[in-house]
């Protein structure tokens, strides 16, 4: 897997030279879009509003609009000549409790893997935030912006988690009310947490949804018929109460362990 960066991470004196590379991706299924008449691909061609001819990805350079109608142009090799040797490094401003960052701030994640020379640094910087529950905020450019980062260290290695600048992200369109809640009510909304509580598995989690478009893209492939997923019985609640008293019974019949069978014994003789 290639690297998004290559650059290395500075630490007060210590500098560490690692790679970025991308740590989720994206499964969704893809559809094309066709013309509802015959069926043919609907394709969009980018276009020289100059000439009229269709321009190929080679063919574009990007420009910055300076005056109506006037450009300057900047090609990849003067992108990557405009970055120093300090935007080819990830500097860590200083160290944060994790709890401290929203999760409205991050956006996306990479795995920061040490390079040649710099595995005992980097070992020593995961160590020492893991054992000191910390995260390292940090600064550095990745493609062609400068991005807020977060190197969160884990078991295995450590995360770099960008971050949005305050100024990327939305207040609250409309701050809900803060309606009063009776001690029985947030007694049991409690237990029904409590309840239901268990440790995340990633692995027990998948997308069903992408699993029956799946299924239905395959039967039509086969002509076979379309079968309608079953609609969930929708149950009538009065009001909260009843519903959180319903929960709270839910969850202690789901946590109650099973009864063992009786076993008769043997009558002696």
């Amino acid at each position: 897997m290639a690297a998004t960066m290559k650059g290395a991470i500075s630490f007060g004196l210590l500098h560490v030279p690692v790679s970025l590379h991308t740590a989720t991706q994206d499964n969704d299924i893809r559809f094309h879009q066709l013309c509802r008449e015959d069926g043919s691909r609907v394709k969009y061609k980018k276009v020289c509003a100059g000439c009229g001819k269709e321009v190929s990805g080679d063919g574009i350079v990007k420009g910055f609009e300076i005056e109506p109608g006037r450009y300057v142009t900047l090609t990849n090799d003067e992108f990557e000549k405009a970055k120093s040797e300090k935007d080819r490094t990830i500097h860590i401003l200083h160290f944060a409790d994790a709890q401290d960052i929203r999760p409205i701030y991050y956006d996306k994640t990479y795995h920061v893997i040490p390079e040649a020379g710099g595995d005992k640094a980097y070992e020593l910087l995961r160590r020492c935030m893991l054992d000191e529950k910390t995260v390292a905020i940090a600064k550095g450019v990745i493609g062609q912006s400068e991005h807020l980062i977060a190197l969160i260290p884990t078991e295995k290695g450590i995360l770099a988690e960008t971050l949005f600048y305050h100024d990327e992200v939305k207040p609250m369109p409309k701050e809900p009310i803060k309606a009063e809640l009776s001690e029985q009510e947030l007694t049991m909304g409690r237990t029904i947490i409590s309840g239901m509580k268990e440790a995340f598995d990633p692995a027990k989690y998948h997308d069903e949804y992408r699993e029956r478009l799946w299924e239905i893209i395959q039967a039509k492939a086969n002509n076979q018929e379309i079968t309608q997923a079953p609609a969930e019985q929708q149950v009538s609640i009065i009001n909260m109460m009843d519903a959180l008293q319903q929960m709270v019974e839910q969850t202690k019949s789901r946590k109650a362990p099973p009864k063992r069978p009786r076993t008769r014994k043997k009558a002696s003789v």
